[in-house]
């Protein structure tokens, strides 16, 4: 039997030094070769065809005579045998000989047999666009926490998804504009709040009356997660054409993830968190972390080529997840990307916390020395910094003083009594920000006002942050010297998801003159010390299925805020707000 496409294919990496080279993740039905062709004009002579030329036969598409004479030019492409999981089969395809500042057309092969566009698919081609070099500019869309959309024709009960929004109206004006990368900022999909679709599937396989019930309990149960949310057809063929980074945050393994060493204690006490913990990085590593590599990095990662080296790569996935979580110092998830003179660090604020109340950091020492090292780097190589972190940086200034009081309560400040109650209001309010690793906020913070400073400092250093299933734009000021980069914490969230009216309102609160006196007031019972940083909000909050946008150009950069929305003609992204971040708010 043919090899079929099971998930993917989702358009990962895209060379931005040279604009040669791009990777696209697939999962197959059965073992089998995957390949990328791309279709159109050789490197250097054109861009790609238009929709039906490969039908028409033009060289280079399959069943084109011109594609396999003799002396006729070698198309960009690429190739891969998938490796094996847990009975699944995936494979990263590296692409190469494309060219630079072009948009090229690609289809996927199995085993020589084509797959991907779909039959009859009422979707443009799925292209890889690629930079000029130098590039000039960058377009970066964000968010996080997307539950999947239900099926098509079913009442969406909170509202529309901010990412099907974007998809249809790229299909609507595929030459209108459009991201280079998509940012997702964590909680790509929900191991801890199933849907009803997915809760009678697990229904099939196990009692939900036994732990841990409707939420998931294995690798496979996971890859049912990612088949929820990736097979949305609109969304499907987004992610085949649009370069994606990714992040966890902690419901892609549970809520409250690492939230404390009492909490972390507590859950491996429990039968079924060890194998939680092992499918839901298994299955990251999978899914997401790979993607987010280069061709370079993934060529000297020993756990790929120890899984591609072996017919059945589980055992081997298995014991590098048992190890990261073990000794979760032993593991890197963060990663850096360039694109042109813009430079992304990617922050793990999960997996690399140190949960000892006397020495509790959101980052541990060498994972700080690294996101220190990558972004003090060749001063002046950039102009624009973001610092990509699901959770933000600056909350509220109110919701701040809470959780810095909080951490003071559970580290003993006030005595053993104060720590419990505190360990108990961290867990039921969800106090895990930076605000709530003082020692962390702190180091971060000295990092972006010495990045930010001097002649060589970037244009802005953006925080893109989520989490909070709601937006707004802060900006912090220090006492003088003020960093002469123009320095912003920009938070979007929900893609697609809910909030409660009483956490608006407490968010709404957090930002009130009425609500910094009463963080101030707690702060000094809990006897924190003060934030060398103040910050006002400048924009929102905003609430709603949401997506921001930098387009960062030279040293320009501007910000979009675009929210999904519904009425009578049908379902659209409204802009809400636009700015210059380098002329003033």
């Amino acid at each position: 039997m043919a090899a079929g496409l099971r998930l993917g294919p989702l358009l990962r990496y895209v060379d931005w030094e040279t604009g040669e080279h791009a990777t696209v993740w697939i999962e197959a039905d059965r073992p089998c070769t995957a390949e990328v062709r791309c279709l159109g004009a050789p490197p250097g002579e054109g861009t790609a065809p238009a929709a039906g030329d490969a039908a028409r036969g033009v060289p280079g598409a399959e069943g084109s005579a011109d594609a396999t004479r003799p002396g006729a030019p070698k198309q960009a492409g690429g190739s891969a045998r998938t490796f094996q999981i847990e009975g699944h089969h995936y494979a990263l395809i590296p692409v190469s000989g494309l060219a630079p500042a072009s948009s090229t057309a690609y289809e996927v092969l199995l085993d020589g047999r084509r797959v991907w566009p779909l039959h009859d698919s009422p979707y443009p081609p799925s292209v890889i666009r690629t930079p000029a070099i130098p590039a000039e500019g960058v377009r970066v869309s964000f968010g996080s926490c997307r539950w999947a959309s239900p099926p098509a024709r079913e009442h969406d009960p909170i509202g529309p998804d901010a990412l099907d929004t974007l998809a249809a109206r790229m299909v609507a004006e595929p030459e209108g504009e459009r991201p280079d990368v998509l940012v997702l900022l964590g909680d790509q999909v929900y191991a801890d709040a199933t849907s009803r679709e997915t809760q009678r599937w697990l229904a099939a396989r196990r009692d939900l009356t036994e732990p841990p019930g409707t939420e998931v309990a294995d690798y496979e149960e996971y890859t049912r997660l990612y088949e929820e949310s990736w097979l949305d057809p609109v969304v499907r063929w987004l992610l085949s054409t649009v370069p994606s980074c990714m992040i966890f945050d902690d419901h892609d393994v549970i809520d409250d993830w690492n939230t404390s060493a009492s909490w972390l204690a507590e859950m491996r006490a429990t039968p079924w968190w060890r194998e939680r913990i092992l499918s839901g990085l298994m299955s990251y590593w999978v899914h997401q972390h790979l993607g987010n590599l280069s061709p370079a990095e993934l060529a000297g990662d020993p756990v790929y080529a120890a899984v591609r080296d072996t017919p059945d790569g589980t055992d081997a996935l298995r014991a590098f997840a048992a190890r990261a979580d073990a000794e979760p110092a032993s593991v890197r998830w963060s990663y850096r990307r360039d694109f042109g003179r813009t430079r992304l660090l990617m922050i793990d604020t999960r997996a690399a916390r140190v949960l000892d109340e006397r020495h509790r950091a959101m980052l541990d020492d060498e994972e700080m020395r690294w996101l220190r090292g990558q972004a003090l780097e060749a001063p002046g190589s950039y102009d624009h910094l973001l610092v990509g972190t699901s959770l933000p940086w600056l909350l509220p200034p109110a919701i701040h003083d809470v959780e810095n009081w909080n951490a003071a309560l559970c580290r003993g400040e006030r005595g053993e009594r104060w720590a419990r109650v505190g360990e108990n209001l961290r867990r039921r309010a969800d106090l895990e920000h930076w605000a709530a690793f003082p020692s962390s906020f702190e180091e971060l913070t000295a990092l972006i006002r010495e990045v930010g400073s001097g002649p060589l400092a970037p244009s802005t250093i953006c925080v893109l942050s989520g989490d909070v299933h709601h937006a707004y734009v802060a900006e912090p000021h220090w006492p003088a010297p003020e960093p002469t980069a123009r320095v912003l914490q920009l938070t979007c969230s929900p893609v697609h998801n809910a909030i409660h009216a009483s956490v608006r309102v407490g968010f709404r609160f957090g930002w009130s003159r009425a609500g910094r006196r009463l963080g101030h007031a707690m702060a000094r019972h809990g006897r924190a010390g003060r934030p060398v940083v103040h910050w006002e909000k400048t924009g929102g909050p905003w609430f709603g299925n949401q997506l921001m946008t930098l387009t960062l150009n030279g040293r320009s950069a501007e910000l979009r805020l675009d929210q999904a929305s519904t009425d009578r003609t049908g379902t659209r992204l409204l802009t809400v707000d636009e700015r210059n971040l380098t002329n003033g708010p």
